[in-house]
Protein backbone atom coordinates (compact mmCIF):
# COMPACT_ATOMS: atom_id res chain seq x y z
CA UNK A 1 0.00 0.00 0.00
CA UNK A 2 1.61 3.26 -1.12
CA UNK A 3 1.55 6.76 0.33
CA UNK A 4 -1.48 7.69 -1.77
CA UNK A 5 -3.61 4.98 -0.15
CA UNK A 6 -2.70 5.78 3.44
CA UNK A 7 -4.50 8.11 5.85
CA UNK A 8 -1.23 9.47 7.27
CA UNK A 9 2.43 8.85 6.48
CA UNK A 10 5.46 10.22 8.35
CA UNK A 11 8.99 9.76 7.03
CA UNK A 12 12.18 10.76 8.82
CA UNK A 13 10.47 13.06 11.33
CA UNK A 14 13.14 14.55 13.58
CA UNK A 15 12.80 17.09 16.39
CA UNK A 16 15.66 18.42 18.51
CA UNK A 17 15.54 20.41 21.71
CA UNK A 18 18.54 21.60 23.75
CA UNK A 19 20.24 18.44 25.13
CA UNK A 20 17.39 16.22 23.87
CA UNK A 21 16.72 14.46 20.57
CA UNK A 22 12.96 14.01 21.06
CA UNK A 23 12.19 12.38 17.69
CA UNK A 24 14.94 10.61 15.77
CA UNK A 25 14.02 10.00 12.10
CA UNK A 26 10.64 8.47 12.87
CA UNK A 27 8.72 6.61 10.17
CA UNK A 28 5.04 5.91 10.86
CA UNK A 29 1.97 5.15 8.79
CA UNK A 30 -1.75 5.00 9.51
CA UNK A 31 -4.26 3.13 7.35
CA UNK A 32 -7.81 4.16 6.70
CA UNK A 33 -10.19 2.00 8.69
CA UNK A 34 -7.81 1.20 11.56
CA UNK A 35 -6.92 2.21 15.12
CA UNK A 36 -3.14 2.54 15.49
CA UNK A 37 -1.89 2.51 19.09
CA UNK A 38 1.20 4.57 19.87
CA UNK A 39 2.98 3.48 23.04
CA UNK A 40 6.25 4.20 24.79
CA UNK A 41 7.70 5.15 28.12
CA UNK A 42 7.33 8.61 29.59
CA UNK A 43 9.60 10.91 27.57
CA UNK A 44 9.87 8.50 24.62
CA UNK A 45 8.70 11.20 22.18
CA UNK A 46 5.03 10.30 21.60
CA UNK A 47 3.55 13.66 22.55
CA UNK A 48 6.18 15.59 20.59
CA UNK A 49 5.41 13.54 17.50
CA UNK A 50 1.67 14.14 17.78
CA UNK A 51 2.21 17.88 18.35
CA UNK A 52 4.11 17.90 15.05
CA UNK A 53 1.25 16.09 13.29
CA UNK A 54 -1.30 18.50 14.76
CA UNK A 55 0.69 21.59 13.78
CA UNK A 56 1.65 22.66 17.30
CA UNK A 57 5.38 22.28 16.58
CA UNK A 58 7.36 22.20 13.32
CA UNK A 59 9.69 19.25 12.64
CA UNK A 60 13.40 19.92 12.09
CA UNK A 61 13.53 17.24 9.40
CA UNK A 62 11.18 14.87 7.63
CA UNK A 63 8.07 14.79 5.48
CA UNK A 64 4.37 14.07 6.02
CA UNK A 65 1.45 13.11 3.78
CA UNK A 66 -2.28 13.08 4.53
CA UNK A 67 -4.40 10.98 2.19
CA UNK A 68 -1.58 11.01 -0.35
CA UNK A 69 -1.09 14.79 -0.35
CA UNK A 70 2.03 16.51 1.06
CA UNK A 71 1.26 17.95 4.48
CA UNK A 72 3.21 20.77 6.18
CA UNK A 73 1.04 22.27 8.94
CA UNK A 74 1.99 25.63 10.40
CA UNK A 75 -0.77 25.60 13.03
CA UNK A 76 -3.64 23.43 14.30
CA UNK A 77 -5.87 25.27 11.83
CA UNK A 78 -3.95 23.62 8.99
CA UNK A 79 -4.43 20.24 10.70
CA UNK A 80 -8.18 20.81 11.01
CA UNK A 81 -8.38 21.81 7.34
CA UNK A 82 -6.57 18.57 6.48
CA UNK A 83 -9.16 16.57 8.41
CA UNK A 84 -7.11 15.89 11.57
CA UNK A 85 -8.64 16.29 15.03
CA UNK A 86 -6.95 15.83 18.40
CA UNK A 87 -8.46 15.06 21.80
CA UNK A 88 -5.89 16.22 24.33
CA UNK A 89 -5.27 14.55 27.68
CA UNK A 90 -6.12 17.85 29.37
CA UNK A 91 -9.31 19.05 27.74
CA UNK A 92 -9.12 22.20 25.62
CA UNK A 93 -12.62 23.47 26.46
CA UNK A 94 -13.87 26.87 27.66
CA UNK A 95 -15.64 25.78 30.83
CA UNK A 96 -18.07 28.72 31.30
CA UNK A 97 -19.31 28.27 27.70
CA UNK A 98 -22.08 25.85 26.77
CA UNK A 99 -21.37 22.67 24.83
CA UNK A 100 -22.76 24.24 21.65
CA UNK A 101 -20.63 27.39 22.06
CA UNK A 102 -17.53 25.21 22.48
CA UNK A 103 -18.38 23.25 19.33
CA UNK A 104 -18.56 26.33 17.11
CA UNK A 105 -15.72 28.28 18.72
CA UNK A 106 -13.47 29.50 15.88
CA UNK A 107 -15.98 28.36 13.24
CA UNK A 108 -18.94 30.50 14.27
CA UNK A 109 -21.78 30.08 11.75
CA UNK A 110 -23.78 33.05 10.47
CA UNK A 111 -22.65 36.58 9.72
CA UNK A 112 -20.02 38.74 11.47
CA UNK A 113 -22.94 40.49 13.21
CA UNK A 114 -25.01 37.49 14.31
CA UNK A 115 -24.20 33.85 14.99
CA UNK A 116 -26.60 31.29 13.60
CA UNK A 117 -26.56 28.78 16.46
CA UNK A 118 -29.70 27.09 15.13
CA UNK A 119 -27.74 25.84 12.15
CA UNK A 120 -24.95 24.62 14.43
CA UNK A 121 -27.49 22.88 16.68
CA UNK A 122 -28.97 21.00 13.71
CA UNK A 123 -25.53 19.89 12.54
CA UNK A 124 -24.45 18.83 16.04
CA UNK A 125 -27.69 16.91 16.65
CA UNK A 126 -27.35 15.08 13.35
CA UNK A 127 -23.73 14.25 14.16
CA UNK A 128 -24.62 12.86 17.61
CA UNK A 129 -27.39 10.78 16.09
CA UNK A 130 -24.94 9.30 13.60
CA UNK A 131 -22.34 8.62 16.32
CA UNK A 132 -24.81 7.10 18.76
CA UNK A 133 -23.92 9.29 21.73
CA UNK A 134 -25.45 12.45 23.12
CA UNK A 135 -24.36 15.44 25.18
CA UNK A 136 -26.62 18.28 26.40
CA UNK A 137 -25.84 21.12 23.99
CA UNK A 138 -27.12 23.91 26.28
CA UNK A 139 -25.33 22.82 29.46
CA UNK A 140 -22.19 24.66 30.52
CA UNK A 141 -19.09 22.50 30.20
CA UNK A 142 -18.11 23.21 33.81
CA UNK A 143 -21.32 21.51 34.97
CA UNK A 144 -20.65 18.26 33.08
CA UNK A 145 -18.88 15.18 34.50
CA UNK A 146 -15.50 14.46 32.93
CA UNK A 147 -16.84 11.56 30.84
CA UNK A 148 -19.26 13.90 29.06
CA UNK A 149 -16.55 16.56 28.72
CA UNK A 150 -14.49 14.07 26.77
CA UNK A 151 -17.45 13.40 24.49
CA UNK A 152 -17.60 17.15 23.87
CA UNK A 153 -13.92 17.11 22.86
CA UNK A 154 -14.56 14.25 20.42
CA UNK A 155 -17.69 15.92 19.10
CA UNK A 156 -15.79 19.19 18.61
CA UNK A 157 -13.17 17.41 16.49
CA UNK A 158 -15.81 15.61 14.41
CA UNK A 159 -17.88 18.81 14.00
CA UNK A 160 -14.78 20.11 12.21
CA UNK A 161 -15.01 17.13 9.82
CA UNK A 162 -12.05 15.20 11.27
CA UNK A 163 -11.37 11.94 9.44
CA UNK A 164 -8.20 11.25 11.42
CA UNK A 165 -8.63 11.38 15.20
CA UNK A 166 -5.71 11.51 17.65
CA UNK A 167 -6.57 10.60 21.25
CA UNK A 168 -3.92 11.30 23.90
CA UNK A 169 -4.39 9.15 27.06
CA UNK A 170 -8.18 9.29 26.54
CA UNK A 171 -9.18 6.97 29.40
CA UNK A 172 -7.22 8.67 32.19
CA UNK A 173 -10.39 10.27 33.63
CA UNK A 174 -12.98 7.64 32.69
CA UNK A 175 -14.70 4.87 34.61
CA UNK A 176 -14.32 1.37 33.10
CA UNK A 177 -17.84 1.61 31.65
CA UNK A 178 -17.08 4.98 30.04
CA UNK A 179 -13.85 3.56 28.61
CA UNK A 180 -15.81 0.68 27.07
CA UNK A 181 -18.20 3.19 25.47
CA UNK A 182 -15.22 5.08 24.05
CA UNK A 183 -13.79 1.89 22.56
CA UNK A 184 -17.13 1.05 20.93
CA UNK A 185 -17.26 4.54 19.43
CA UNK A 186 -13.70 4.20 18.10
CA UNK A 187 -14.44 0.88 16.42
CA UNK A 188 -17.60 2.30 14.80
CA UNK A 189 -15.70 5.44 13.77
CA UNK A 190 -12.95 3.59 11.89
CA UNK A 191 -15.38 1.07 10.40
CA UNK A 192 -16.89 4.03 8.52
CA UNK A 193 -13.56 4.50 6.73
CA UNK A 194 -11.91 6.94 9.16
CA UNK A 195 -8.68 6.40 11.10
CA UNK A 196 -7.50 6.95 14.68
CA UNK A 197 -4.27 7.11 16.68
CA UNK A 198 -4.67 5.93 20.27
CA UNK A 199 -1.95 7.00 22.74
CA UNK A 200 -2.00 5.17 26.06
CA UNK A 201 0.23 3.68 28.74
CA UNK A 202 -2.48 1.13 29.65
CA UNK A 203 -1.38 -1.85 27.61
CA UNK A 204 -4.55 -3.87 28.29
CA UNK A 205 -6.55 -1.12 26.57
CA UNK A 206 -4.10 -1.08 23.67
CA UNK A 207 -4.67 -4.80 23.15
CA UNK A 208 -8.42 -4.32 23.35
CA UNK A 209 -8.94 -1.44 20.94
CA UNK A 210 -6.12 -1.26 18.37
CA UNK A 211 -5.38 -3.03 15.10
CA UNK A 212 -1.64 -2.27 15.09
CA UNK A 213 0.74 -0.93 17.72
CA UNK A 214 3.83 1.21 17.11
CA UNK A 215 6.35 1.32 19.96
CA UNK A 216 8.67 4.30 20.47
CA UNK A 217 11.72 4.19 22.74
CA UNK A 218 14.21 7.02 23.24
CA UNK A 219 12.77 8.95 20.30
CA UNK A 220 13.03 6.05 17.83
CA UNK A 221 10.52 3.56 16.47
CA UNK A 222 11.38 0.16 17.94
CA UNK A 223 8.81 -1.64 15.82
CA UNK A 224 5.20 -2.01 14.76
CA UNK A 225 3.22 -5.17 15.52
CA UNK A 226 -0.19 -6.54 14.62
CA UNK A 227 -1.93 -6.06 17.97
CA UNK A 228 -4.03 -9.26 17.98
CA UNK A 229 -0.81 -11.27 17.49
CA UNK A 230 1.16 -9.70 20.34
CA UNK A 231 0.97 -9.76 24.15
CA UNK A 232 1.31 -7.49 27.16
CA UNK A 233 4.72 -8.98 27.88
CA UNK A 234 6.04 -8.36 24.36
CA UNK A 235 4.81 -4.76 24.27
CA UNK A 236 6.33 -4.07 27.71
CA UNK A 237 9.66 -5.57 26.63
CA UNK A 238 9.69 -3.45 23.45
CA UNK A 239 8.92 -0.31 25.46
CA UNK A 240 11.55 -0.83 28.18
CA UNK A 241 14.18 -2.88 26.36
CA UNK A 242 14.14 -5.70 28.94
CA UNK A 243 11.78 -8.21 30.50
CA UNK A 244 9.28 -6.56 32.86
CA UNK A 245 7.26 -8.25 35.62
CA UNK A 246 3.75 -6.94 34.96
CA UNK A 247 2.07 -8.74 37.87
CA UNK A 248 2.44 -7.41 41.39
CA UNK A 249 3.64 -10.29 43.51
CA UNK A 250 2.52 -10.04 47.12
CA UNK A 251 1.54 -12.29 49.96
CA UNK A 252 -1.48 -11.83 52.21
CA UNK A 253 -1.56 -8.76 54.43
CA UNK A 254 -1.06 -9.08 58.18
CA UNK A 255 -2.94 -6.05 59.55
CA UNK A 256 -1.92 -4.85 63.00
CA UNK A 257 -2.95 -1.90 65.13
CA UNK A 258 -5.08 0.95 63.79
CA UNK A 259 -2.68 3.70 62.68
CA UNK A 260 -5.15 6.12 61.06
CA UNK A 261 -8.76 6.61 62.06
CA UNK A 262 -10.88 9.11 60.12
CA UNK A 263 -14.40 10.12 61.14
CA UNK A 264 -16.64 12.40 59.05
CA UNK A 265 -13.68 14.22 57.49
CA UNK A 266 -14.75 17.13 55.27
CA UNK A 267 -12.71 19.75 53.42
CA UNK A 268 -13.75 22.33 50.81
CA UNK A 269 -14.62 22.28 48.05
CA UNK A 270 -15.27 18.59 47.33
CA UNK A 271 -14.69 16.39 50.39
CA UNK A 272 -18.05 16.01 52.11
CA UNK A 273 -17.53 13.61 55.00
CA UNK A 274 -15.62 10.33 54.90
CA UNK A 275 -14.87 7.74 57.58
CA UNK A 276 -12.42 4.83 57.43
CA UNK A 277 -9.44 3.17 59.13
CA UNK A 278 -5.97 2.14 57.99
CA UNK A 279 -4.02 -0.47 59.95
CA UNK A 280 -0.32 -1.22 60.16
CA UNK A 281 0.73 -3.78 57.55
CA UNK A 282 -1.99 -3.10 54.99
CA UNK A 283 -2.57 -1.01 51.86
CA UNK A 284 -5.95 0.69 51.66
CA UNK A 285 -6.62 1.88 48.14
CA UNK A 286 -8.86 4.79 47.21
CA UNK A 287 -10.40 4.46 43.74
CA UNK A 288 -12.47 7.01 41.84
CA UNK A 289 -12.53 9.33 38.89
CA UNK A 290 -10.32 12.34 39.59
CA UNK A 291 -12.05 15.39 41.04
CA UNK A 292 -14.26 13.52 43.49
CA UNK A 293 -12.53 14.69 46.66
CA UNK A 294 -9.34 12.63 46.58
CA UNK A 295 -7.03 15.67 46.46
CA UNK A 296 -8.83 17.30 49.39
CA UNK A 297 -8.62 14.04 51.36
CA UNK A 298 -4.87 13.73 50.88
CA UNK A 299 -4.21 17.40 51.68
CA UNK A 300 -6.41 17.31 54.79
CA UNK A 301 -4.56 14.26 56.14
CA UNK A 302 -1.11 15.75 55.48
CA UNK A 303 -1.74 19.17 57.03
CA UNK A 304 -2.03 21.06 53.76
CA UNK A 305 -5.76 21.95 53.88
CA UNK A 306 -8.13 23.03 56.69
CA UNK A 307 -10.80 20.46 57.49
CA UNK A 308 -13.54 19.45 59.86
CA UNK A 309 -14.16 16.05 61.42
CA UNK A 310 -11.87 13.86 63.48
CA UNK A 311 -8.53 12.41 62.41
CA UNK A 312 -6.67 10.20 64.89
CA UNK A 313 -3.12 9.03 64.25
CA UNK A 314 -1.99 6.29 66.64
CA UNK A 315 -4.91 7.24 68.85
CA UNK A 316 -4.14 10.96 69.07
CA UNK A 317 -5.39 13.94 67.01
CA UNK A 318 -3.25 14.69 63.99
CA UNK A 319 -1.45 18.08 64.21
CA UNK A 320 -2.78 20.91 62.02
CA UNK A 321 0.37 21.75 60.03
CA UNK A 322 2.30 19.81 57.40
CA UNK A 323 5.60 20.10 59.28
CA UNK A 324 4.17 18.74 62.53
CA UNK A 325 2.33 15.97 60.71
CA UNK A 326 5.63 14.96 59.15
CA UNK A 327 7.45 15.08 62.48
CA UNK A 328 4.85 12.71 63.95
CA UNK A 329 5.87 10.04 61.42
CA UNK A 330 3.56 10.56 58.42
CA UNK A 331 5.10 10.49 54.95
CA UNK A 332 3.46 11.92 51.84
CA UNK A 333 4.03 11.14 48.16
CA UNK A 334 2.26 14.12 46.53
CA UNK A 335 0.27 13.78 43.31
CA UNK A 336 2.37 16.47 41.59
CA UNK A 337 6.05 15.70 42.13
CA UNK A 338 7.29 18.86 40.43
CA UNK A 339 5.11 21.27 42.40
CA UNK A 340 5.05 19.54 45.79
CA UNK A 341 7.56 16.70 45.79
CA UNK A 342 10.81 18.22 44.56
CA UNK A 343 12.71 21.46 44.32
CA UNK A 344 13.75 21.09 40.70
CA UNK A 345 16.92 23.19 40.97
CA UNK A 346 18.10 21.28 44.07
CA UNK A 347 20.43 18.30 43.73
CA UNK A 348 19.50 14.72 44.52
CA UNK A 349 21.21 14.95 47.90
CA UNK A 350 19.29 18.14 48.77
CA UNK A 351 15.94 16.69 47.65
CA UNK A 352 16.67 13.47 49.56
CA UNK A 353 16.44 15.29 52.92
CA UNK A 354 13.64 17.75 52.15
CA UNK A 355 11.29 18.01 55.11
CA UNK A 356 13.84 16.46 57.48
CA UNK A 357 16.70 18.83 56.76
CA UNK A 358 16.22 20.54 60.15
CA UNK A 359 16.54 17.32 62.16
CA UNK A 360 19.40 14.98 63.11
CA UNK A 361 21.38 13.40 61.62
CA UNK A 362 21.29 16.06 58.88
CA UNK A 363 21.49 19.04 61.26
CA UNK A 364 24.29 19.17 63.79
CA UNK A 365 26.13 21.61 66.02
CA UNK A 366 25.01 25.26 65.69
CA UNK A 367 22.33 24.16 63.20
CA UNK A 368 24.81 23.42 60.38
CA UNK A 369 24.07 20.75 57.79
CA UNK A 370 26.21 17.63 58.12
CA UNK A 371 27.47 16.98 54.56
CA UNK A 372 28.71 13.44 55.29
CA UNK A 373 25.33 12.36 56.68
CA UNK A 374 23.46 14.01 53.78
CA UNK A 375 25.69 12.36 51.17
CA UNK A 376 25.46 8.92 52.79
CA UNK A 377 21.66 9.16 52.91
CA UNK A 378 21.47 10.22 49.25
CA UNK A 379 23.77 7.38 48.20
CA UNK A 380 21.54 4.88 50.02
CA UNK A 381 18.49 6.28 48.23
CA UNK A 382 19.89 6.18 44.68
CA UNK A 383 21.25 2.65 45.15
CA UNK A 384 18.23 1.06 46.82
CA UNK A 385 15.71 2.72 44.49
CA UNK A 386 17.87 2.41 41.36
CA UNK A 387 17.85 6.13 40.51
CA UNK A 388 19.64 6.74 37.22
CA UNK A 389 22.03 8.35 36.61
CA UNK A 390 23.62 7.37 39.95
CA UNK A 391 24.60 10.90 40.86
CA UNK A 392 23.80 12.72 44.08
CA UNK A 393 24.91 16.03 42.55
CA UNK A 394 22.49 16.15 39.60
CA UNK A 395 19.65 18.68 39.68
CA UNK A 396 16.20 17.09 39.95
CA UNK A 397 15.01 18.72 36.71
CA UNK A 398 17.61 16.71 34.79
CA UNK A 399 15.99 13.36 35.61
CA UNK A 400 13.32 11.55 33.62
CA UNK A 401 9.87 11.41 35.20
CA UNK A 402 10.38 7.87 36.47
CA UNK A 403 13.72 8.57 38.12
CA UNK A 404 12.49 11.85 39.64
CA UNK A 405 9.55 9.95 41.13
CA UNK A 406 11.90 7.33 42.57
CA UNK A 407 13.67 10.11 44.49
CA UNK A 408 10.36 11.21 46.03
CA UNK A 409 9.22 7.66 46.85
CA UNK A 410 12.64 6.74 48.23
CA UNK A 411 12.82 9.81 50.45
CA UNK A 412 9.36 9.18 51.93
CA UNK A 413 9.93 5.46 52.59
CA UNK A 414 13.48 5.78 53.97
CA UNK A 415 12.16 8.08 56.72
CA UNK A 416 10.71 4.89 58.25
CA UNK A 417 7.28 6.45 58.86
CA UNK A 418 4.32 4.73 60.52
CA UNK A 419 1.88 5.98 57.85
CA UNK A 420 2.47 6.63 54.14
CA UNK A 421 -0.09 8.66 52.17
CA UNK A 422 0.72 7.89 48.53
CA UNK A 423 -1.15 10.03 45.98
CA UNK A 424 -0.80 8.94 42.33
CA UNK A 425 2.60 7.32 43.07
CA UNK A 426 3.22 6.22 39.47
CA UNK A 427 1.64 9.08 37.51
CA UNK A 428 3.62 9.95 34.38
CA UNK A 429 6.04 7.11 35.09
CA UNK A 430 7.22 4.42 32.67
CA UNK A 431 6.63 0.70 33.07
CA UNK A 432 10.08 -0.06 34.50
CA UNK A 433 9.74 2.57 37.22
CA UNK A 434 6.16 1.46 37.98
CA UNK A 435 7.45 -2.06 38.59
CA UNK A 436 10.11 -0.77 41.02
CA UNK A 437 7.74 1.56 42.90
CA UNK A 438 5.11 -1.16 43.31
CA UNK A 439 7.72 -3.52 44.79
CA UNK A 440 8.78 -0.88 47.30
CA UNK A 441 5.18 -0.19 48.39
CA UNK A 442 4.60 -3.91 48.98
CA UNK A 443 7.90 -4.18 50.84
CA UNK A 444 6.93 -1.23 53.06
CA UNK A 445 3.58 -2.86 53.81
CA UNK A 446 5.26 -6.14 54.70
CA UNK A 447 7.56 -4.27 57.10
CA UNK A 448 4.52 -3.02 59.00
CA UNK A 449 3.85 0.34 57.35
CA UNK A 450 0.25 1.55 57.03
CA UNK A 451 -0.31 2.76 53.45
CA UNK A 452 -3.17 4.86 52.10
CA UNK A 453 -2.95 4.63 48.30
CA UNK A 454 -4.89 7.17 46.22
CA UNK A 455 -4.71 6.46 42.50
CA UNK A 456 -6.69 7.18 39.34
CA UNK A 457 -5.18 4.03 37.81
CA UNK A 458 -7.72 1.31 38.53
CA UNK A 459 -5.32 -1.53 37.74
CA UNK A 460 -2.85 -0.10 40.26
CA UNK A 461 -5.51 0.05 42.99
CA UNK A 462 -6.62 -3.51 42.20
CA UNK A 463 -3.06 -4.87 42.15
CA UNK A 464 -1.76 -3.29 45.35
CA UNK A 465 -4.70 -2.87 47.71
CA UNK A 466 -5.77 -5.13 50.56
CA UNK A 467 -9.00 -3.14 50.90
CA UNK A 468 -10.51 -0.69 48.40
CA UNK A 469 -12.59 2.42 49.12
CA UNK A 470 -14.48 3.98 46.20
CA UNK A 471 -15.10 7.74 46.21
CA UNK A 472 -17.79 9.65 44.35
CA UNK A 473 -18.67 13.34 44.81
CA UNK A 474 -16.72 13.63 48.04
CA UNK A 475 -18.12 10.56 49.78
CA UNK A 476 -17.22 6.89 50.07
CA UNK A 477 -19.63 4.86 47.97
CA UNK A 478 -18.44 1.51 49.25
CA UNK A 479 -15.62 -0.65 50.56
CA UNK A 480 -14.55 -3.84 48.75
CA UNK A 481 -11.99 -6.57 49.12
CA UNK A 482 -9.81 -7.27 46.06
CA UNK A 483 -11.85 -10.44 45.49
CA UNK A 484 -15.10 -8.46 45.43
CA UNK A 485 -13.71 -5.64 43.30
CA UNK A 486 -14.51 -6.57 39.72
CA UNK A 487 -14.01 -3.77 37.19
CA UNK A 488 -17.77 -3.68 36.58
CA UNK A 489 -18.58 -3.30 40.27
CA UNK A 490 -15.87 -0.69 40.79
CA UNK A 491 -16.96 1.22 37.70
CA UNK A 492 -20.56 1.44 38.90
CA UNK A 493 -19.47 2.72 42.32
CA UNK A 494 -17.12 5.23 40.64
CA UNK A 495 -20.15 6.50 38.68
CA UNK A 496 -22.17 6.90 41.89
CA UNK A 497 -24.29 3.78 41.42
CA UNK A 498 -24.51 1.63 44.54
CA UNK A 499 -26.20 -1.82 44.62
CA UNK A 500 -29.16 -0.20 46.42
CA UNK A 501 -29.43 2.55 43.79
CA UNK A 502 -29.26 -0.01 41.01
CA UNK A 503 -32.11 -2.02 42.51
Amino acid sequence: MGVSEKALVLKGITKRFPLVLANDHIDLDLNWGEVLALVGENGAGKSTLMKIVYGLQPPDEGEMWVDGRPYRPRSPLDAIRAGIGMVHQHFMLVEPFTVLENLVLGLEPGSPFRMDLDQARREASALMEALGFHVPLDEKVEDLPVGLQQRVEILKALYRKARILILDEPTAVLTPQEAEELFRFLRAYVEKGNAAIFISHKLKEVLEVSDRTTVIRDGKVVGTVQTPRTSLEELARMMVGREVVLRVEKGPARPGEVVLEVENLAAPPRLKGVSFRVRAGEIVGVAGVEGNGQTELVEALTGLRPHTGRVLYLGEPLPPTARKVRERGVSHIPEDRNQRGLVLDFTTRENAILGDHHRPPFRGFLDFLQPEAVEAHAQTLVERFDVRPRSTALAARRYSGGNAQKIVVGREILRRPRLLVAAQPTRGVDIGAIEAIHKELIRARDEGLAVLLVSADLSEVLSLSDRILVMYEGRIMGELTPEEATEERLGLLMAGISPETRR
